[in-house]
């Protein structure tokens, strides 16, 4: 049985979320709204965060938006919780928890590109540095250098939030 290693602690995971919402409010300092589009289920739960410390710190108009995408067929139609006419020409971040191989953060990416939009990031908690796609993180919580046989989780339980490497 592997053994699970702590990468952050909840308040780690808090500063690097508040961090992650000062990167992107002065990215978007002149925008009146950004959409946050978080990837179905931690991806989302990041965007709630997000979108919590944005509106603490900003006068932005922030919208949710849930992404649900088939991680087994990533070719297959991806579902958001906005219209496309809904986050037409404006400012878009994409969110999820972990980027790994880049696979669902692309596929997200090609969805939303399909309208016109206004400018697009993306936001990770933790970066593993293992893409298999040119996919570049705009505003990411950390870094880790990591074998290809661990696995990184970000666990969002009440009180219990953590990043573990097995």
């Amino acid at each position: 049985m592997k053994k699970n290693h702590p990468i952050l602690n909840q308040e780690q995971i808090k500063h690097k979320i508040r961090r992650i919402a000062y990167q992107i409010y002065e990215s978007n300092v002149e925008e009146k709204e950004i959409i946050i589009a978080g990837i179905a289920k931690n991806g989302f739960v990041l965007a709630q965060k997000l979108e919590i410390e944005l509106k603490d710190i900003s006068p932005i108009q922030i919208t949710l938006c849930e992404v649900k995408i088939d991680k087994k067929n990533p070719l297959g139609e991806i579902e958001t919780s906005l219209s496309p006419d809904q986050y037409e020409n404006k400012a878009i971040i994409l969110v999820d928890d972990v980027l790994n191989s880049g696979t669902t953060l692309i596929y997200g990416v090609r969805h939303f590109l399909k309208v016109p939009l206004k400018h697009f990031n993306t936001a990770v908690l933790v970066d593993r540095n293992h893409k298999k796609y040119p996919v570049k993180v705009d505003f990411k919580g950390i870094s880790l250098s990591t074998s290809l046989s661990e696995t990184v989780k970000v666990i969002f339980e009440k009180n219990k939030e953590r990043v573990e490497l097995s």
